[in-house]
Formats: structure tokens, sequence, C-alpha cells
């Protein structure tokens, strides 16, 4: 530690903090209203509904043992449903008891709850028991549910009377304004439209911070928030939220310095045990974003430390030919692939941000640590092409079985370690030999979608684009999804779709690439 470093006296955890707490932000309430009864079926490869009746029926309509009504608000809600129950015939001499079911998807609907054995706690599954004692009353659920499909059952009241439900509402919440969002006009309708439920996804995401999704987990965690910044900055240009963010991930690291790869908000700010190596890294590619955005130099300079620690910490993962070690005691999670060996991809992230931190360095002037970035850029560099690049088969390899996947190519063609005529050459490879470790999340192929347009492959970019979240589209998608497999619909890392997210924020990027580089 030479004499400069001893003397600076970096901000606090409980400082961090207390800035995180000033930026916290006001969410804006909107009444969203059910618009009409639907009828689920069996389609021909999915579930799919049709319009039984027109909402005003649900109003006139009596309930009473064994009855169902399934509702469609028409778009997908993030907020707290209230609704008034009135009786019907004799006084009440028994309780309502319903059971209120909601789904994002209506394959949440179609699928019975109590079947669910997945590695995800079915907690996560929204429905609800309801016992109503006194009526009429105002029900006013408590839980914050994210859905666009409602159901209600009555499991029973008694012969003497039938229920009525009076009026249904959600009132939403999110901290961004959809007005706020200019309507672009692509001369192509497929991209408007891709854009405009890409915006939705990133609203319904931005509540008290930049959740991963809204239905399940509800908190922030800092690969989806890298994402939603670059988003948010084409978008909603709530940069005071990212700002939020990156406070509340430097005030919350774990005792060793490293930022955890999420946290939890409720009921405080309080860390996860989680730490995925990619992700920490990460916090330095969202600060180096946010400046490139915003210049605000001061933030930078509070949170450079947090930023260099897990550089250094990252650092001690490599071997002495300048290799990352291949080994199963760390996690960089990549992509939600079981099959997919992380070292490449985890060494062209390492690489991706040390080239960032370089860039921050510069910004502050830092003429130790520029120096320190640069010469660990070019052992990383030089390491990658002696042991990763295999040249007879003209991709990077990965592990001692030499993996060729589609998630290390892409990775470094981000990190730009060759030229980006290399690197055309290279992703136009990809794409004709179509290794069979393929991409699985929306996650890998945002960061496909990049690389294809850091390389001059517009054309290859637009296409791969509409392919993919014009899929979801097709299926009748209100926001993007977590998952998207278009050769497996059925596909979940947790064992059944019903606990899949059906808005999450790694998905709502379109918006990004549309309006950075098409409008």
């Amino acid at each position: 530690m030479n004499e400069t470093e001893k003397t600076v006296a970096y901000p606090s955890a409980a400082y961090f903090l207390q800035k995180a707490n000033l930026l916290a932000p006001t969410l804006q309430r909107v009444d969203v209203h059910p618009v009409s009864l639907i009828e689920l079926y069996q389609g021909t490869e999915d579930w799919a509904f049709r319009e039984q009746a027109p909402i005003d029926q649900l109003f006139t309509r009596t309930f009473q043992k064994g009855d169902r009504v399934l509702i469609d608000f028409g778009t997908h809600c993030v907020g707290y449903v209230h609704l008034s129950i009135s009786p019907i015939g004799s006084p009440p001499d028994a309780p309502a008891y319903l059971k209120v079911k909601f789904g994002e998807h209506l394959c949440e609907m179609a699928e019975d709850s109590s079947d669910y054995h997945g590695s995800l706690s079915a907690s996560w599954i929204q429905e609800e028991f309801v016992h109503v004692d006194v009526m009429p009353t105002e029900l006013d659920l408590k839980r914050r549910y994210a859905f666009r499909f409602m159901e209600i059952v009555i499991k029973d009241t008694s012969p003497k009377y039938q229920i009525k439900i009076d009026h249904l509402f959600c009132e939403t919440v999110s901290s961004a304004d959809m007005n706020a969002v200019p309507v672009i006009s692509c001369s192509d309708p497929l991209l408007n439209e891709i854009d405009r439920v890409s915006v939705k996804t990133m609203h319904d995401c931005m509540q008290e911070v930049f959740e991963d999704g809204p239905k399940r987990d509800r908190r922030l965690w800092i690969g989806d928030l890298r994402l939603q910044a670059l988003t948010n900055y084409e978008t909603f240009q709530n940069n005071d939220l990212v700002k939020r963010c990156l406070y509340l991930f430097a005030g919350l690291c774990q005792e060793d310095g490293r930022v955890s790869a999420c946290v939890f908000t409720k009921p405080s700010p309080i860390t996860d045990d989680t730490v995925l190596f990619d992700y920490s890294l990460f916090f330095v590619s969202c600060l180096h974003d946010y400046y490139m955005h915003t210049k605000d130099l001061a933030c930078v300079k509070e949170l450079w430390e947090t930023a260099c620690r897990q550089i250094a910490i990252a650092k001690t993962y490599l071997r002495e030919d300048g290799v990352l070690r291949d080994r199963s005691d760390w996690w960089c999670f990549v992509d939600w692939n079981d099959v997919l060996n992380k070292q490449a991809s985890a060494q062209a992230i390492f690489i991706y941000a040390v080239k960032q931190a370089c860039t921050l360095a510069d910004v502050l002037k830092d003429e130790e640590k520029k120096r320190e970035f640069e010469e660990l850029s070019d052992t990383l560099i030089d390491g990658a092409k002696r042991v990763l690049w295999d040249a007879s088969k003209g991709f990077f390899v990965s592990g001692a079985e030499r993996q060729i996947s589609w998630a290390s190519q892409v990775w470094f063609v981000l990190a730009q370690v060759f030229s980006k005529e290399e690197n055309e050459a290279l992703l136009k490879r990809l794409i004709q030999k179509n290794p069979p470790v393929k991409m699985i999340t929306p996650y890998l192929y945002h960061h496909f979608i990049e690389a294809l347009w850091i390389s001059g492959m517009q054309t290859e970019a637009i296409a791969y684009l509409k392919s993919y979240w014009g899929g979801m589209i097709a299926d009748g998608a209100d926001c993007f999804y977590e998952l998207y497999d278009p050769a497996d619909k059925l596909a979940s890392p947790y064992g059944s779709r019903v606990i899949n997210s059906y808005c999450h924020a790694w998905s709502g990027t379109p918006a990004y690439f549309i309006r950075k580089y098409l409008c």
C-alpha cells in the first residue's frame, strides 16, 4: 500500500446505504380494470383462450359453491387487487370460502398447482384461499401480484345464499411512467411491437429497485440490473434508480468485499449469500455504463474502490498461465445450461470488465490502476489466445474437454480480443457450424445480438431479434419471458413452467437495440 492509499478515506457501507435510501423512488399507481371473461381451452400447441362474455356479466351474475370464473385484464399488471363482494338471498349463515389464482401466462391457469414438485418453492405460485366472514365487504388482497389472468373459484358458501361481485380492479405500481417513453415508428411493424412489449417489460420490473421479475424473485440481481440499466438509458432514463441500485450493492458487500449476486430490499436492505464470479465483475460494468450515460464523476469516485476490489478478487482465480482455473468451487452464471462449461466465458467476461475498469481509471486519472489493469488485460488476452483459442477448429474452447459453445464465442467477441473483421468471421462460423451447446435464455441471446451488432452484422442481428422476441409475441406475450426456447416451449430450469417468470428483466432489452441502433 502506498502513502496515497493510506490517507484515502473511502465511504462506509452505512454511507452507501444512506445514499441508496435517499434515492428511493415514489411508486406511481394506476387502476387497471378487467376487460372480459374468458374460456380456456387446449389449442394445437399450447393453452389458449377465447372471449366467453363481456366483463359486465361478471358484475350481474351470482355465484354459488362450485362456480368459477376466469377473468382477463387484457394486459400484464403488477399491483394490488381490490374487489367487493355482497350476499344475495338469505342473510349469510356461513363464511364464503374462495380460491383466487393469478397467472402471467395461460399455462399457469391451466395447471393444478398441487401437482408442482419443482426445484423452487411452490409458495411462488400465485394463489390464495380466502374466508369472507362478513358481507358485504371490500376485499383488499395484501400481496402484490404480477398477472394478466385471474380465476375466482367458489369453494363454498351455504345453500341459503349466493355471492355477487360488485367491482374489481388492480391498483398497479411502478417507479416508471409509460407515458415518459416516446413511441417509436420503425418501418417494420414487428419491430415496433417488440419495442412496445420490451418497454412494458421494463416498466413492470421497475419498482423500488430494478427487480428481476415482479412475480419471482422480486429482488435486485446485478446481472439483470446491467441489462435493465442499458435499456433504461434508451427509454425511461430513470438514472437515479440505477444509481440507487449501485449504492445498494456497494453497501451490502460480502465480508471479503465481493459484491453479492443479489440483494433483498424488504423489510430493509440485506445481502443474499449468493456470489457469482461474473455478476461481481458486472459491478464494474454497471458503474462504467452509468458514467458513460450520466458523466456522474462523483458517484464513480465513491464507488471506485468497490469496483477495483472485484477485479482484485477475480485475479485470485487465475492460474500461472493467465487463464482462470476450471473448478467447481466457484460459480459463474453465463446462462441456464447445465452442460455449459463456463471457463472460457468467465475469462472473456473478466477481460470485458477489466477493459471497462481501464476506461474508468483514465476518467479518474488513476494512473497506477490504469497501468495495473492494462497489464492484467494483456495477461488475460494472451492466456486466452494461447490456451483457449483452437486455431484448427476456429473456436474458443472451454474446460478439460475443450467444449465449443455459443456462449464462449459470444463473450469473446464482446471482449474484443480479436479485430472486428476476425470477430465477424468467428460469428459467421458459429452460425454455420451451430455447435450443440446452445443458448437457452434471453439473457444470453441479448449478448449474442450485441455481439452481432458490434461486429457489423446488423442484418443478422435484426433477423435474430425478430425471430426470438418475435416468437414470444407470436405466442401471445404481454411481457417478455425469463426463459424462451423456440425448440422446447415447455422448458423450465425449475421443473415446471408454472413457476417460470413471464415478465423478466433480462428479456426486456430489445428496446435497447431498436432505439440505440435503429431509431
